[in-house]
């Protein structure tokens, strides 16, 4: 018997193909297995490939599980741009608020329909405030991506934040030094296994520009993401960090700003976030953007 299966190429956070974050998506997952989702994700190679699966419950509109080449995470934000976008598309939505159970748990998704087209609004997951990285894994950090402490933004701690899947937030003070970054990758995987954090996100705070905020670069290659073109799990917690530290100025009700990351891999992509804030601290992230089909295929598995 063969087994039939909707297969996309997603470029998230752009509408220009070939920049972006690349997911693939599988609207029609169920009858997958485990080892069947990793080969597909390791054939693909994004960084992530979501899986869709119809769901069983009340609680939720879809089931979405996420890949890496060569693991699977709890969630992750450019694949659920992706997912639900091709799902949008493929279902004709009117702008509407689903719900997708995810390794994070049960989370809305805002689908806003605009000319023809649609934008993904993703809530994400408990905000978490992890370690603050100091002493010897912070020198050994330091060393893995090449830069000096006299390169890092003053009063910045380097902290690992999760909305769901968590980073390491690392302030540096010019898009010259970001851009030029060739890290140890090396040196970074064996850092992930001492601070239980894969993803390291290095950012720099653009106050020239009155549109985009933040200039960034995401590396994970404990999980097989040497770089990840523009990272949603990366900039939801770092808006979270901003207002927790108190590092930038808001009204205490509602942060937002854009972030540009992909540029030094030539994919440049724009995510959008807001951050709610009560009492001075954050309460709840959101990250939207835009996405466009690169490909849309029809996968053949035979029994």
């Amino acid at each position: 018997m063969t087994r039939k299966y909707n297969l996309y190429q997603i470029d998230s956070f752009t509408k220009e193909k070939f920049t972006g974050n690349p997911a693939g998506v599988i609207t029609n997952a169920d009858g997958l297995t485990d080892y069947e989702m990793q080969k597909i994700a390791r054939e693909l190679n994004n960084s992530e490939t979501a899986f869709i699966f119809s769901s069983n419950s009340r609680e939720y509109d879809a089931h979405i599980r996420f890949f890496t080449p060569t693991n699977e995470v709890p969630i992750c934000g450019h694949a659920t741009i992706a997912a639900h976008y091709a799902r949008a598309v493929e279902n004709g939505l009117d702008t509407s608020r689903v719900y997708h159970k995810t390794g994070a748990g049960i989370l809305p998704v805002d689908i806003v329909k605009k000319n023809e087209d649609y934008k993904i609004v993703m809530t994400q997951g408990k905000i978490e405030f992890g370690t603050i990285i100091d002493g010897m894994s912070r020198k050994e950090l330091l060393a893995a991506l090449n830069i000096k402490n006299s390169d890092l933004l003053e009063n910045y701690k380097i902290q690992i934040v999760s909305t769901g899947h968590s980073k390491v937030m690392i302030g540096i003070k010019s898009i010259e030094i970001l851009n030029a970054l060739e890290p140890n990758y090396d040196a970074l995987s064996k850092l992930s296994k001492v601070i239980k954090c894969n993803g390291y996100y290095v950012f720099t705070t653009d106050l020239q520009n009155s549109d985009i905020l933040i200039h960034g670069r995401m590396f994970a290659p404990a999980i097989g993401i040497n770089e990840d073109p523009v990272t949603g799990n990366a900039n939801g917690p770092l808006g979270a960090y901003l207002v927790h530290h108190n590092l930038i100025h808001h009204n205490n009700s509602l942060f937002k700003f854009k972030a540009v990351q992909g540029e030094a891999i030539r994919r440049p992509g724009i995510i959008e976030v807001e951050v709610n804030i009560e009492d001075k601290e954050p309460v709840e992230v959101k990250i939207s953007g835009d996405a466009v089909i690169t490909f849309k295929t029809e996968l053949l598995l035979n029994d």
